[in-house]
């Protein structure tokens, strides 16, 4: 097979074809997609099989923005019956001569729609599983680290089969982190930097780079949904805004807020280890100051959001990134920059830099 299933939310598919093909075409793939408005999936069909497959398996699933998850698919669109929807499945992958897969995802769109498809997921998800370990396509018992098997439902009559790699793939069911609103939180924009977090910073290193103890600064912060992501892991938070702060973050004594503007304040002393920045603001103008903040060396790592434009909005993201990333190898500043689209963020990226070499 000649293609690929990509995920991504529903009304971002022209953002997701637009990254495919500029990635794929930097490895000397070259296809088309195919695309419907807000079906929150994108199909990338190349011309040369090996050339894909080759692109697949090389590129860093991690580097993209707006593609949730992605798998390869082993057989055209499927018609699946409600009255055996299993054996059209089993055939498919019986002709891709698949085996020794560790795992399979029944998933869908991330659509009104294909959200109704949850509870057909969760029924089909079983008896499909030992279907398939009958026939000799999946191993015995699950195992994380063989190929992922994924059956796509666009409907209760259609879907996709595909193939993903553990060491290369998204760990996510539908490629999506789902998180519960925390009740004493001041906004539900909390989840975005949680999710960032988790996305960003490696479970191992969280002791070190979000533990108690560190100063941060909020940019933006009122009314606190990001502030109360720091305030939790113990850190000691500069709020900045003009609005007011949430009276419950004010009262736990790790929280000074300072009303002045977000874009003309500047530490007193280069202690601070975080500095986040929510604020809705033209996109050019958040990164060029986040990267003052790395290149006067205010601060040793940043979460920040992009808002973004109605229209090219990959372009857009693209070319402000190019300009930070200049800026920070002009000044010759070592850096990890990381951006996603992520499950909570909008009309949105999210984007992670962090200094190799500033200690604290």
């Amino acid at each position: 097979m000649k293609q690929l299933l990509l995920y991504c939310r529903a009304g971002f598919e022209k953002e997701c074809a637009a990254e495919i093909q500029d990635k794929a075409s930097s490895y000397d793939v070259f296809g088309f997609c195919k695309l419907t408005a807000n079906s929150a999936y994108v199909i990338f069909e190349a011309y040369d099989a090996d050339g894909l497959a080759e692109f697949y398996r090389d590129y860093p699933f991690e580097q993209f923005i707006f593609i949730r998850q992605w798998s390869l698919l082993q057989a055209e669109l499927l018609e699946l019956p409600p009255a055996d929807r299993i054996a059209p499945v089993i055939a498919a992958v019986l002709a891709a001569e698949l085996n020794g897969c560790g795992e399979l995802r029944v998933e869908y769109p991330e659509t009104n729609d294909g959200k109704t498809l949850s509870t057909l997921a969760r029924k089909l998800t079983v008896p499909l599983r030992q279907a398939l370990r009958q026939a000799g396509v999946m191993l015995p018992k699950e195992q994380k680290r063989a190929p992922v098997l994924h059956v796509f439902l666009l409907s209760g009559q259609q879907g996709y089969v595909g193939l993903s790699y553990p060491e290369n793939n998204s760990p996510l069911e539908n490629g999506i982190m789902r998180l519960k609103f925390p009740n004493e939180a001041p906004s539900r924009s909390t989840l975005k930097l949680e999710e960032a977090f988790l996305q960003f910073i490696p479970k191992p290193e969280w002791d070190k780079r979000l533990g108690g103890g560190l100063n941060a600064v909020d940019l933006g912060a009122s009314p606190g949904g990001w502030t109360y992501q720091l305030v939790k892991r113990s850190m000691m938070v500069t709020a900045i805004d003009n609005g007011p702060m949430a009276e419950s973050l004010m009262q736990t004594g790790q929280v000074k807020h300072l009303t002045v503007d977000g874009f003309k304040f500047e530490p007193q002393k280069k202690n601070v280890y975080w500095v986040v920045c929510d604020m809705i603001e033209q996109p050019q103008r958040v990164a060029e100051r986040m990267g003052d903040w790395l290149i006067n060396g205010w601060c040793q790592e940043t979460i920040f959001n992009l808002k973004l434009p109605m229209k090219k909005r990959y372009e857009t993201v693209t070319d402000i990134l190019a300009l930070l990333e200049q800026r920070l190898l002009d000044a010759d500043i070592k850096y990890r920059l990381q951006v996603k689209h992520l499950y909570h963020d909008r009309e949105e990226v999210t984007v992670h830099v962090q200094n190799r070499v500033l200690k604290f």
